[in-house]
């Protein structure tokens, strides 16, 4: 089982009917609910194509039947595969994310994986000066002097979405929550311009002022908005195993992107159709009216 990289376009998926009741029948009772209680139709897209992402990896690379996939999430809000499965596919590891018009999922075995997707916006009603002195705490003086460094405004809102990607997808893979000083950890990028769809794994990562050596970082840009980060460490219990086994692989993949068909193509309905569940999508607003300008 190697890894995967999978991409879907949640935000310009515009589900059918059929579609939609489909989709919420492939998923578990509980997650449909909380889906359902969601605001924005864009945030309730992008919530069901990350648990039909999880469970399609799940059916195609450990051969668990769709309808018989379990999902819990732990203590930190991670998802987890809670399954009582054969010791050899229990360090196969996942990590989805969505944010701006993509759901996101990565996955390695044996590997620590966290995977984190932003889209460069501009921050609502602050000016980019006083977004980023509102984020000041979040980066340290050296990443604050690269994200400056940048010649242009957006430029430097892109570089600064990009440390906030790696940052979180360092965050996904150890599992911490809310309150970890991410002054602690200082990305050192590279290269500065990155190429749509390349791969890249120079850049490197300082925890506590020391080089961590035993990370790996991929970027990826999905497009001229969308920047991906995938951590990726050794996993407790594997010791120097893990370096063996990175080596032998080839070139991390690319991320693929997905239709709504490939997302269900192995689906098996876990529950009768409920087309109140349409209703409650349908009445939703895709997203949050902007504020205008003078309401600053």
């Amino acid at each position: 089982m190697g890894g995967v990289r999978w991409a879907f376009p949640c935000a310009s998926w515009r589900p059918r009917r059929e579609e939609w009741l489909l989709a919420a029948r492939l998923v578990q009772p509980e997650e449909k609910e909380r889906i359902g209680r969601l605001v924005f139709a864009r945030d309730a897209k992008a919530a069901l194509a990350g648990r039909l992402l999880m469970r399609k990896l799940i059916a195609e690379k450990l051969c668990i039947p769709w309808n018989e996939i379990h999902l819990e999430r732990t203590s930190k809000g991670k998802p987890f595969l809670a399954n009582a499965i054969l010791s050899a596919c229990s360090n196969y590891n996942f990590n989805v994310s969505h944010q701006g018009d993509y759901a996101v999922l990565a996955a390695e075995p044996e590997l620590q994986v966290g995977v984190d997707v932003m889209k460069t916006s501009l921050p609502g009603s602050s000016s980019i000066p006083n977004f980023f002195h509102i984020m000041k705490r979040q980066f340290t003086e050296t990443e604050w002097g690269v994200i400056k460094s940048m010649n242009n405004e957006w430029m430097q809102l892109g570089m600064f979405h990009r440390h906030w990607a790696l940052k979180e997808s360092f965050l996904k893979a150890i599992g911490v929550g809310i309150g970890f000083n991410l002054q602690r950890i200082e990305f050192n990028v590279s290269p500065l311009q990155l190429e749509i769809g390349k791969v890249y794994k120079e850049t490197q990562m300082l925890l506590d002022g020391d080089k961590e050596e035993e990370w790996t970082f991929e970027e990826t840009r999905l497009d001229d908005y969308h920047h991906v980060a995938v951590a990726l460490g050794k996993q407790e219990g594997y010791g120097q195993q893990h370096s063996d086994v990175c080596s032998t692989e080839p070139n991390q993949p690319q991320f693929t992107l997905l239709t709504f068909e490939d997302l269900v193509a192995c689906g098996i309905p876990m529950a009768p159709e409920d087309c109140a569940c349409w209703d409650n999508f349908c009445s939703k607003q895709e997203t949050p009216v902007k504020q205008s300008s003078h309401s600053r």
